[in-house]
């Protein structure tokens, strides 16, 4: 059965190196695998690297167009990851490794996804807030976390501590979707503020 793994990279292909983002990766690699074999790959662009609003929305969506088993980047931002959270693709973070050995080494079992754990999301909690007091009377809490959800993940290996919603009786299929849609209505936010202010928000 033939799968694709796709990869975020900077020119592209099996001898690139896997990039260090991924919503903002120039291009991404599709590798199609069919047990423990490369087959071929193929180099798409990422027609959203410099979008000023919802990129990581918008580059996640075109990745799932092409129904990958997973996904592997250096980091995985919050808007990403909520997305291909929600759609059960897995998230596999290595750098500084080709692309041909990253699939190599995750066939292999030797690069475990991240797992998402919605409770320590620093993008969506004490954020600047400033930002969206204008638009809808969103106030503080909005904004950008300085964090900028970093914490969000954790090793898919061993059990990882409960979080505080877990705890709370939160289920996890139902979070992730939450989340994935606070995104897009986040991101449609940020570019109702883009065309009031005349500007750029970060995505």
């Amino acid at each position: 059965m033939t799968e694709r793994i796709l990869a975020a990279t900077g020119q592209g292909g099996l001898e690139d190196t896997v990039s260090p983002v991924c919503g903002r990766a120039p291009t991404f690699t599709v590798v199609e695998v069919e047990g423990m074999e490369i087959k071929g790959a193929q180099v798409i662009p990422n027609p959203y690297k410099d979008a000023g609003s919802g990129a990581g929305v918008q580059a996640a969506q075109a990745v799932l167009a092409h129904a990958p088993r997973a996904v592997l980047a250096g980091n995985f931002g919050p808007n990403v990851a909520g997305v291909l959270s929600a759609a059960g693709v897995d998230m596999v973070p290595v750098t500084g490794v080709t692309v041909r050995q990253a699939v190599q080494d995750y066939l292999a079992g030797r690069l475990p996804p991240m797992t998402a754990s919605p409770g320590p999301a620093r993008g969506m909690g004490q954020g600047l807030g400033r930002g969206m007091g204008r638009v809808g009377g969103m106030g503080q809490g909005m904004g950008r976390g300085l964090g900028g959800g970093r914490g969000m993940f954790a090793p898919a290996s061993g059990s990882p501590p409960l979080t505080r919603m877990q705890r709370q009786g939160g289920d996890p299929t139902t979070l992730r979707r939450k989340i994935a849609e606070l995104e897009a209505q986040l991101a449609q936010i940020r570019r109702q503020l883009s065309d009031v202010e005349g500007g750029n928000p970060d995505a």
